[in-house]
């Protein structure tokens, strides 16, 4: 009985993602930025609209009962330096989000385009490491009225680099290896506390790098198979009866 009393409550907080503080984070606004090494990159954005209005100065209908308006989404989002890729919207705490995800070809540009401008990329080679540094500036809208928030809502930077971190960055929450994330609470994002995001990587990625123990691993494979071989041939030696 008890075991199910603890299921029921941990779905209930789950369903309605207010109380029981500290087993959910409310995420009101994310940017992730999954890098390549040659500057490109693939960036999601997941923010409800009244975040998105707040923080980026997009003007979207954030009542609850409004119809989400992807093509709306789409064209905030879309700029000579962004390609959309897809749309999609959900629902939580009675609003809107919307999940934006796009192609960006030069990270280093992507403050070009207004849905970013608030940020300032920096990508180059320096003393044999790559650096990344973004710095993100105060917000391009005001505080919307009341939509529910609660002032345990987050907002999230995370980095999904493509190779090895060579220095923690300070702030930053290192996650499997190669992801980054920095958290703030909206509050402090409204306001315009300062955020940087930095990091060193090596120049070879992960990828490269796997490939090549695995191509090392197969050429040492061959190589003693091939001594196997050349010593049976030499002793004369029936391989069947080996």
């Amino acid at each position: 009985m008890r075991f199910g009393a603890a299921v029921a409550l941990a779905l209930a907080c789950a369903a309605a993602s207010t109380g029981c503080s500290g087993l959910f984070k409310q995420y009101e606004y994310e940017e992730d930025v999954y890098l390549a090494l040659d500057g490109s990159a693939t960036v999601y954005v997941n923010g409800s609209l009244a975040a998105l209005n707040a923080l980026r100065g997009s003007r979207f209908d954030t009542a609850p009962s409004a119809r989400f308006k992807a093509d709306e989404v789409r064209a905030f989002f879309s700029t000579p330096v962004t390609h959309v890729v897809s749309v999609t919207d959900s629902r939580r705490n009675n609003r809107r989000f919307a999940h934006v995800k796009l192609a960006v070809g030069d990270i280093r540009r992507l403050s070009d385009a207004p849905p970013f401008a608030w940020s300032r990329y920096d990508f180059s080679l320096d003393n044999g490491l790559f650096d990344y540094r973004q710095t993100v500036g105060a917000p391009a809208g005001g505080r919307p009225p009341d939509v529910g928030w609660n002032g345990r809502e987050l907002v999230a930077f995370r980095l999904h680099l493509p190779s090895t971190v060579v220095e923690e960055p300070a702030g930053a929450r290192h996650e499997r290896g190669n992801i980054l994330v920095w958290e703030q609470p909206l509050a402090d994002r409204l306001a315009g506390r300062p955020l940087v995001l930095s990091a060193r990587m090596e120049t070879e990625s992960i990828l490269a790098h796997t490939l090549l123990l695995f191509g090392a691993a197969a050429g040492a494979a061959l190589a003693a198979l091939a001594v196997v071989v050349w010593w049976i041939a030499r002793r004369g030696v029936n391989p069947a009866h080996v």
